[in-house]
C-alpha cells in the first residue's frame, strides 16, 4: 500500500475519532494497525502520529487501571 493511501486512511481515522468519540478505542486500534503497516514496509513514521499513538495507549491503560 502506498504511503499516500495509508496517510489518507489515517487522516480519515482521526476525523472519525473526533466525530465519534465513543468509538475512540476501535479507531486507536486502527491507527496502530496502519502505523504497523508503515513500519513493515519501511516507511517513515510521522512523529505526530507516533506521539498520538503513545498518548492514546497511555489513556486506555489508565482507563483499564481505573476500572479494575
Amino acid at each position: 500500500m502506498a504511503f499516500d493511501q495509508i496517510k489518507l486512511e489515517i487522516l480519515q481515522l482521526l476525523t472519525d475519532m473526533q466525530n465519534q468519540p465513543e468509538d475512540k478505542h476501535e479507531i486507536y486500534l486502527s491507527v496502530k494497525e496502519k502505523l504497523n503497516q508503515m513500519k513493515a514496509t519501511g516507511m517513515p513514521l510521522p512523529d505526530d502520529l507516533v506521539k498520538l499513538e503513545h498518548e492514546l495507549e497511555e489513556e486506555f491503560a489508565s482507563d483499564q487501571r481505573g476500572g479494575q
